[in-house]
């Protein structure tokens, strides 16, 4: 199967800081095989950056929504990106 790259920005809000969502982010998006980053952002959101096979970004985006135990996402704002450029891997970036 050919599956085409994607890359996505994805803003999540609602209770998702404090409960250990970026590392479980990072857990999820390496499964997943995507490459990108994850960070906290001063409105209390997260924000994550992710690429790879459009099946694993639609996957991820899924995930997002849910969540790790503990955190409550009450929105996801998701952009389509044109072009990008990763690093090797996926990281949680402070």
């Amino acid at each position: 199967m050919n599956d085409r790259k994607r890359a996505v920005q994805a803003r999540i809000y609602g209770k998702v800081q404090g409960v250990g969502y970026r590392i479980w982010a990072r857990g999820e998006a390496t499964r997943l095989g995507l490459l990108g980053w994850v960070r906290n952002e001063g409105d209390g959101s997260v924000m994550a950056w992710f690429a790879g096979a459009d099946t694993a970004v639609v996957a991820m985006i899924e995930r997002l929504r849910q969540g790790p135990p503990g955190a409550a996402v009450s929105r996801i704002d998701v952009e389509e990106l044109e072009t990008w450029a990763t690093p090797g891997d996926f990281r949680i970036i402070a």
